[in-house]
């Protein structure tokens, strides 16, 4: 997919993902050696958009199981379609169920869940596994199957493996320890808040009619509300949604009227907004 990390940054920026040295070459190695990725950090700072923009440059589907809390095989793998074989069953009341069961566990009644998708068919994917934390330990045990052969067990059909394999990304918002042996099998990335000049290029990239002076201002302001004991910290997300706020309030300048005004922008609990709006100093920033 990447020729080299050089070729991961310009193909990932033309997609507008603006790419850190560390996350161009663990996107590369991930490529190249055929492994899982494993993506942890705070929320909002561009893991999912990572695995969209690998999608778009492959010109690849993307497949994304979205885990929560009690997530099972039926949703992640596969299910038989059991109205359907329900009608099947009694529109053949004359046959023996040898004949009946093996018409009803065939391809026409599976339904297929996005592991399973992932790794049927010849045509490029990019399976996208988001916050894979957030689901329980047991669904774990299914990766492990998925990630380590990249073949799945149909108890009814036999073993299904990939004839061409996916672009894994696994998500993880680090709520929970994943397993040793799911990380093993994993390349792992950390993407943290970016530096100051990057997310400043960010910034300009993702909202371009604001001007370079208020894109800095933004980002200082947000990088001092970050350095605050807050219940949550501003993503590169809101800071993008805070300069499209800006513009839509017709902001020229943050002075502490637009700046008090607009918090709740950025933050999303009140106390964190009254820390902010008695600590901030505008004129430091």
């Amino acid at each position: 997919m990447f020729t080299s990390v050089d070729d991961v940054s310009a193909r990932l920026a033309a997609t507008g993902y603006l790419a850190s040295p560390a996350v161009a070459t663990t996107v590369f190695l991930a490529d190249r050696l055929g492994k899982p990725l494993l993506v942890e950090g705070p929320a909002g700072v561009g893991k999912t958009e990572l695995a969209k923009a690998v999608a778009e440059v492959a010109q690849a589907r993307l497949v994304r199981l979205q885990c929560y809390e009690g997530v099972d095989e039926s949703r992640a793998l596969y299910e038989w379609n059991h109205a359907k074989q329900l009608l099947r069953i009694s529109a053949g009341r004359d046959e023996t169920w040898d004949e009946t069961r093996t018409d009803i566990f065939s391809e026409e009644f599976l339904l297929t869940r996005p592991l399973l998708t992932a790794i049927r068919g010849d045509d490029p994917k990019v399976l996208l596994i988001d916050e894979t934390d957030k689901a329980d330990v047991e669904v774990e045990g299914l990766l492990l199957e998925v990630l380590s052969d990249f073949q799945v067990t149909v108890p009814e059909l036999g073993t299904i493996a990939a004839t061409r394999r996916p672009f894994v990304v696994l998500t993880s918002n680090a709520s929970r320890e994943l397993s040793e042996a799911l990380r093993r099998r994993c390349l792992f990335l950390h993407i943290g808040f970016p530096d100051e000049e990057l997310e400043r290029r960010i910034v300009r990239l993702k909202v371009p009619e604001l001007d370079e002076a208020l894109a800095a201002s933004v980002v200082r302001v947000v990088g001092a509300l970050r350095a605050m004991d807050l219940r949550k910290v501003p993503s590169v997300a809101e800071t993008i949604d805070w300069a499209r706020t800006l513009i839509a309030l017709g902001a020229d300048t943050l002075d502490e009227t637009v700046v008090r005004d607009s918090l709740g922008v950025l933050l999303k609990h009140h106390d964190d907004v009254l820390k902010a709006t008695a600590k901030l100093d505008l004129d430091a920033v």
